[in-house]
């Protein structure tokens, strides 16, 4: 194999990896190989990094990119079960924290509601809707 340079991406021949696509990310006396494709060349995410001594590279061909092949019709057929997910994860955080959930949610009804002869000033009702709706997005995301 000529010379290898950072970002390459190799697919094994003979070497003693799994098949998949690589992508090299660091080339010293060794070269440091991240996993970014399965044996098919579809992306994959696995964080799996192997180090080969460069006369290794002997073993590997090069390979296309399987980032090059992103479709928008993929992405966008696949929203719908991301949104679920992501909505599904928010409410189990939610609920799983149930005293700042609680607050957070009681901070945006009061400034987004108006009662009957109670009157907020507007910079205070925006206060409590912004700091509400910050707090919710805070206690969902689970860093609480």
């Amino acid at each position: 194999m000529p010379d290898i340079h950072v970002y390459d991406h190799v697919r094994p021949t003979s070497a003693d990896v799994p098949d998949g696509v690589y992508r090299v990310v660091g080339v010293s006396e060794t070269v440091t190989l991240l996993r970014v494709g399965d044996a098919d060349g579809r992306r994959v995410t696995t964080g799996e990094i192997h180090r080969i001594d460069r006369d290794a590279l002997d073993g590997f061909e090069t390979a296309e990119n399987p980032d090059d092949g992103w479709a928008i019709t993929a992405t966008l057929a696949g929203l719908p079960n991301s949104i679920y997910w992501q909505l599904r994860t928010f409410v189990r955080t939610l609920a799983a924290n149930p005293i700042p959930a609680a607050i957070a949610s009681v901070l945006l009804v009061v400034g987004s509601l108006e009662a009957p002869g109670v009157t907020l000033p507007e910079p205070v009702s925006t206060g409590l809707v912004f700091v509400g709706a910050l707090g919710l997005a805070y206690v969902g995301s689970g860093r609480l």
